[in-house]
């Protein structure tokens, strides 16, 4: 994939939030922010950038030029269309290295300076936000190299009789492609990885360990949830994860289980490791196909709050 890059048209603070922005030749950006601009704070927002490209075709709208700042942007970007990232994608200069956490914003309307001298704004369509992740100095005509999110999930299936080739793994795969299919959906990259592993604690324990260390944004477990002796699954990740969500799969139980009551014994889990989501699926076709279309609807969200991002 050709690396995308942008220049840094401007670089623009302010002291009070809501007004406009006045440049900058460089600016020093550390872990609260720009040092001197009146948005740095413990917060997600640290950060704005605006695309030139949005200013100039906002600029026939309103009739005439606009000033780098006047829209309360820090950054003025040129060359790349800084609207159509995602929360967690990142932008990277030299040291400097700012994460995605917000795509526009609410617009003040006539508590808003910006406002008030341009009866409109651009930002709560086209600005974005960053926190900063690595600080460091910036300087006018500086180039920000586009990183996309790539989210990584692990899947890993519990079947002694799949591990042992007596029949092959349908539910592991099927995670697989339902992950990859929603991710790209919500315009985002997806890499997995999976393993088949007999119904045995300590192989499990193994790799829930593995995966956590090498940060996978989502840990798959899917078969050995039922009530048989072999069925180890929801003890072990009960011990491994730091917090539980218990809402999710009773849903999912109460839901299914009212047309299918066999559904009401599956003893699926869910939580979260560090900031690693973990989910145990059966380990049926069908149950993964359902409780995945449960599950996609609440992971956005869950990473965003997993980040400290306040996405209300």
């Amino acid at each position: 994939m050709q690396e995308k890059v942008c220049s840094i048209e401007s670089l623009n603070i302010s002291e009070q939030k809501g007004t406009i922005k006045t440049p900058r030749k460089e600016i020093i950006l550390n872990e609260l922010g720009i040092e001197g601009d009146a948005h740095a704070g413990k917060w997600h927002r640290q950060v704005s950038l605006l695309a030139a490209e949005s200013i100039t075709g906002f600029e026939g709208k309103l009739g005439r030029k606009i000033n780098h700042g006047e829209f309360a942007e820090n950054v003025t970007t040129l060359g790349f269309p800084v609207h159509k990232t995602r929360p967690f994608d990142r932008f990277v200069s030299g040291d400097v290295e700012l994460e995605v956490t917000q795509i526009g914003k609410k617009c003040h309307g006539d508590n808003c300076e910006i406002f008030q001298l341009t009866g409109s704004c651009i930002m709560p369509t086209e600005g974005i936000f960053c926190r900063v992740i690595k600080g460091g100095k910036l300087k006018e005509n500086d180039e920000l190299s586009y990183i996309p999110k790539t989210f990584r999930i692990k899947v890993i299936t519990l079947s002694d009789r799949a591990f042992e080739g007596i029949y092959k793994d349908k539910s592991g795969p099927l995670i697989e492609k339902l992950s990859k299919d929603w991710f790209l959906s919500q315009n985002y990259l997806c890499e997995t990885n999976r393993t088949v592993i007999p119904d045995e604690t300590e192989l499990l324990e193994s790799e829930l360990q593995k995966a956590a260390k090498e940060n996978y944004d989502i840990i798959y477990t899917t078969g050995s949830t039922g009530i048989g002796p072999r069925d180890v699954a929801p003890l072990t990740i009960s011990k491994f994860i730091d917090i539980e969500i218990p809402g999710i799969m009773d849903m999912i139980r109460l839901k299914y289980g009212a047309e299918k009551p066999s559904a009401l014994l599956s003893r699926s889990i869910a939580g979260v490791k560090n900031k690693t989501l973990v989910f145990s699926l059966p380990g049926s076709t069908k149950a993964v196909h359902e409780y995945l279309s449960e599950i996609h609807k609440i992971l956005m969200h869950s990473f965003l709050m997993l980040h400290s991002i306040d996405s209300h």
